[in-house]
This record gives structure tokens, C-alpha cells and sequence, in this order.
């Protein structure tokens, strides 16, 4: 295992796409977690899928940042705001505004960078590539930069000691950047399990081939500039207050308006589903531990987060519909059969996706390991709590 090289104790931490699934789970966790934290959150808060959910997660985080005001209230929602645990401040804007990163980094001075801001989906991207080279592309080049100059103003005595301050401040530059990745970058490979290690040059989609290119960047400016950078590539996430336009939450949407759900490749898909608190918690492990030069002198790594245990979306729909059920989201005698349709495979989908997650285990001594059928429940209540 690793050694911790970074203590999240009193660290000013950058979130970009702090409003969405991910992001926001990340921020609630790391407020109930570190003491002194303090994390600038940044989201566009598009309407790429309902804004209201993304709105309702910004509320949770600032439940948990905020301090009680004279009336004893905690709904404050005010700009900067304090408590025990931390402090939380947020702006609406997007990665793509390279003012707006490059004021964020000035006035903040973030020690760890999340960028977890992205557009996501891939069928999406065959309809709408422009929105891809915004954020995917252009956003994290802007992120890129900024950590780049983060270092300016500081010089190093000899190679082998501590940059030495030629600025007013203690500020030395950002200490980790991890940034989000895909497991579509696998493409069209055929060898399964997934691993860090096999070569990642076929894409299917344009949002595999902007994930792609960011790791691709990220390696080239921690070759150039020195950044220690760590990429994850996330397999399939699901949970409670997810993405309306990811499966499990598409396919429940429609099963409660009485609508018909289209099952890709006639069902026979695999997908390894990764229940968002495993997600949440390699992240953070992940965070602690900036990479050391690797063979190639490059502060560099990459890694899976997955499940492992890849599951048949016919598999999937039936525990789907089971715990809806279960938890009262559809009544008991639902004629779910009259509800699916299996239909051909869809273009820039792929027909698996399988973790290997030796790297993280053997680094972290962690890896993704929640039930599917674990998962779906605590999605289904909380959906029956939010819509029903």
C-alpha cells in the first residue's frame, strides 16, 4: 500500500462540477469527514438533465457547511459559510471561462484539485459534440494552466529540497490534481477484464475521446510543469440522487409514467454498476497519496473504480424492478413485461464493461464492493422519498 502524503486536514480544496452526482457526494463527505476544510465549488449548472436535483444536492452541502443563523435557522445560503466541520463556497460558472478559473485559483489558492466538471453521457455527444470540446476539452485545458502557474512565484534551491516562497504568502501550489476519466475510453476492446495497463486507442464515441485526451494532457503537463496528477476512470455510477439520464433512473421515470424502456443489444449489455459511496470513498482515498515519479519520471497514475463483477442488463432490470417495488415506488402487481422492448445496440455504446481494480486494491488495500441489489435499494427509496 501507498503512504498518505497529503493530509486533507485544513486544506483548501477546488470541486469543479461540486453540483453534480459525484461532486456533491464528494463535498458532503469530505465536510463530515476533515476538520478546517475548506472546499470552492464550481458548477455551470446546465440543464443537461433537471436543475432541481442538482440545486437540492447544493442545499445538502450547505446544510452541512452552514452555521446556525440568529434565528437558529440552517438555511442559510450565503457566499462563504462556516461551521465546525468546514466551509463551503460555490460559484455558477463554467471551467470554460478561463477568467473565471484562473480568479478561483488566484483568490483561493487551492492545495487539491477534484475536477469532476465534464459533459457527461455518450449518446449525448453524437448529438451535441460542441458541448464536449467546451467543457471536456477547453475546461480542463483551463484547469490545467492554472495549476501550472499555481507554482509561480516559487523556485527551487536544488532539485531535491522544498520550493522556497518568493511571494508574500505560504501558498506553494497545487499539491494533487485527480480529475475524472471514463471507463469509455476502452472502446472497442476485447480483452476483458479492463485494465490500467491495456491500450486505450479505439474509442467509440467523441465523449470517450474527450476522457481520452484528458489523460493524455494531464500526462504531458506533469511531464512539463512537475504537477502531480492522478486520473480515475469511473465504471457505470449509480445511487441515490443521481443522473436522470443514466439508466436505472431513465428506466424507473418511465416504468412510473406507464412508458415503455428500451433494453440495448437486445439485453445482452454488461455493465459494471458502482454504487456512488465506493465511488466517494476511493476518491478520497485517492486525494491523500500524489504520485511519485513514475519509471518514466513523470508524477503521473492512473486507476479503475468498479465494481468488478459485471451484471446482465436484463439482470439488472429485473432487481430494478424488484426493489421499486419493494419500496413502493410501483405497485405489486406491475405487468412489467408489457413494459420493455429489447432493441438493437445503440451507436458509441459497447457491449461490456469490466473493472480490473488490482491497481487501486494494491495501492489503496480498497476496492468497490456494494451489492447491486444493495445499490438499487437505496435508490429506490430514495426516489419514493423525492418524487413519490
Amino acid at each position: 500500500m501507498l503512504e498518505k502524503n497529503i493530509a486533507l486536514n485544513g486544506k483548501r480544496i477546488l470541486v469543479t462540477g461540486a453540483a453534480g452526482f459525484i461532486g456533491a457526494n464528494l463535498c458532503k463527505e469530505l465536510l463530515r469527514s476533515y476538520r478546517d476544510i475548506h472546499i470552492y465549488g464550481i458548477d455551470n449548472m446546465n440543464d443537461y438533465y433537471d436543475p432541481k436535483i442538482k440545486n437540492d444536492r447544493l442545499r445538502e452541502i450547505y446544510e452541512l457547511a452552514c452555521s446556525e443563523d440568529e434565528s437558529g435557522s440552517t438555511d442559510k445560503m450565503s457566499k462563504d459559510v462556516v461551521t465546525d466541520t468546514g466551509k463551503f463556497d460555490f460559484v455558477r460558472g463554467s471551467i470554460a471561462d478561463k477568467e473565471l478559473v484562473n480568479s478561483v485559483f488566484e483568490e483561493f489558492k487551492p492545495e487539491v484539485v477534484v475536477n469532476l466538471a465534464a459533459q457527461a453521457g455518450v449518446r449525448y455527444s453524437i448529438e451535441n459534440p460542441d458541448a464536449y470540446i467546451e467543457s471536456n476539452i477547453i475546461g480542463f485545458y483551463n484547469i490545467l494552466e492554472a495549476c501550472r502557474h499555481s507554482y509561480d512565484g516559487y523556485r527551487k534551491v536544488s532539485d531535491d529540497q522544498s520550493p522556497i516562497n518568493e511571494t508574500d504568502d505560504n501558498y506553494a501550489g497545487v499539491q494533487h490534481l485527480v480529475y475524472a476519466s471514463s471507463s469509455s475510453v476502452y472502446g472497442s476492446n476485447k480483452k476483458i477484464p479492463y485494465s490500467v495497463e491495456d491500450k486505450v486507442d479505439n474509442p467509440v464515441s467523441l465523449y470517450a475521446a474527450t476522457k481520452k485526451s484528458n489523460e493524455l494532457l494531464a500526462h504531458s503537463y506533469s511531464k512539463l510543469y512537475g504537477i502531480p496528477s492522478t486520473g480515475l476512470r469511473f465504471f457505470t455510477v449509480y445511487g441515490p440522487a443521481g443522473r436522470p439520464d443514466m439508466a436505472y433512473f431513465g428506466f424507473t421515470n418511465k416504468l412510473v409514467n406507464g412508458d415503455k424502456i428500451k433494453i440495448f443489444n437486445y439485453g445482452n449489455c454488461k455493465r459494471d454498476f458502482t454504487f456512488i459511496d465506493d465511488i466517494v470513498k476511493g476518491v478520497v482515498n485517492v486525494m491523500q497519496v500524489a504520485p511519485s515519479e513514475n519509471e518514466n519520471g513523470v508524477k503521473y497514475r492512473i486507476y479503475n473504480i468498479g465494481n468488478n463483477d459485471p451484471i446482465n442488463l436484463l439482470d439488472f432490470v429485473d432487481i430494478l424492478q424488484q426493489e421499486l417495488i419493494g419500496a413502493g415506488v410501483l405497485p405489486k402487481d406491475y405487468d412489467f413485461e408489457s413494459h420493455k422492448e429489447l432493441v438493437p445496440m445503440q451507436p458509441g455504446d459497447v457491449e461490456i464493461t469490466y473493472a480490473d481494480v488490482t491497481a487501486l486494491q494494491n495501492d489503496f488495500g480498497f476496492k468497490p464492493e456494494t451489492p447491486l441489489r444493495d445499490g438499487l435499494r437505496s435508490f429506490a427509496k430514495w426516489y419514493k422519498d423525492y418524487y413519490c
